[in-house]
């Protein structure tokens, strides 16, 4: 099989396609023939020794995909060889064959078209994230506002539509027309301009204010200590990542004059610790998208030889929405 593969630290242009032998699954295990392998900013951390764990060299980057098992390990008897099924993991993805944990599979329908198995490869980290954010994290209430700052990126995305459907107003912040008008597609009820706006004005001028009662933050950076002064009366900031670079140092100060939280969100851990939770998420999840209430956004895909041009338009934070790589398409 063939594979992207990372063999020292560093930026995604060190990454190399190479030839490789097909893995065997342990007894826990099965082998997926990877169709789609989503782009998500861990993906990069990995590749560069920024992520919490570092995988042994050499190997290949990637923690989301979508596939067909081709094999399952001694010890499996809820899969089959056959069967399609979504695939988490913290690397592996980016090659045309990849060995997951089978209680880190995810069964899909019988006779699910290539195109839905495309957007059920894609949108399980991002979605995920963000309803395990806005719903076990925020305790989002109906009626409550909602900033969401990178709102044109994956996840941000994601907690546009998913704030919409919880019954939430919706401010999407972001810094492109093609952004903001994404976000509006799904569902957002405003829209800042932070390259040319000033943050608190703007928020001041939307809720009266008041300020907003939730701030889901993908990004940090400059934006995170005004976001932060935004928030009202017992608000909730989200702190989800750091897709700006940069790790805020927040005056908490400002925590105690709003009585408001300051609220981390790492769903690869909730997942591990709270896994029946999380499958009710799922659940919830898989249902919107069957009934199309969630409409993923896949933007671009590349062959799996320009994987790395994939991690670099996301670090360049060009990417509107998803970006995905279809390993069995080489070039």
């Amino acid at each position: 099989m063939k594979a992207i593969i990372c063999d020292n630290w560093g930026a995604p242009s060190s990454l190399q396609l190479r030839d490789m032998p097909s893995p065997e699954p342990g007894p826990k295990q099965v082998l997926l023939r990877v169709h789609v392998a989503a782009v998500n900013f861990p993906d990069a951390l990995i590749v560069a020794g920024k992520y919490q764990f570092r995988p042994e060299f050499p190997f290949s980057p990637g923690g989301e995909m979508a596939g067909e098992i081709i094999a399952v390990g001694s010890e499996v008897r809820h899969l089959a060889v056959g069967d399609k099924v979504v695939g988490l993991g913290s690397h592996g993805a980016y090659a045309q064959e990849a060995v997951v944990d089978a209680t880190h599979v995810v069964p899909l329908p019988k006779g699910i078209s290539d195109a839905d198995l495309e957007l059920a490869g894609s949108f399980v980290l991002t979605y995920g994230t963000s309803l395990h954010a806005l719903k076990d994290r925020a305790e989002a209430r109906a009626g409550e506002t909602l900033l969401v700052l990178g709102a044109g990126g994956g996840v941000g995305l994601a907690a546009v539509e998913i704030g919409k459907l919880m019954g939430l107003r919706v401010i999407a912040a972001a810094s492109s027309r093609a952004k903001r008008d994404a976000a509006v597609a799904r569902g957002a009820d405003e829209v800042i301009d932070y390259s040319s706006e000033d943050l608190r004005e703007r928020i001041k001028a939307l809720t009266e204010g008041k300020g907003v009662d939730i701030v889901y933050d993908p990004v940090g950076g400059d934006f995170a200590e005004p976001a932060l002064r935004s928030v009202g009366w017992r608000g909730r900031y989200l702190v989800v990542g750091f897709a700006a670079g940069d790790i805020p140092k927040i005056p908490i100060n400002l925590l105690l004059l709003k009585g408001s939280s300051l609220v981390g969100v790492f769903w690869g851990e909730f997942v591990r610790r709270e896994p029946k939770v999380n499958a009710a998420n799922m659940a919830q999840l898989f249902a919107w998208l069957n009934e199309r209430k969630i409409n993923p956004l896949i933007s671009k895909r590349y062959p799996l030889s320009q994987a790395p041009a994939a991690l670099d338009a996301l670090l360049a934070r060009e990417a509107v929405g998803k970006l995905v790589i279809l390993p069995q398409q080489v070039d």
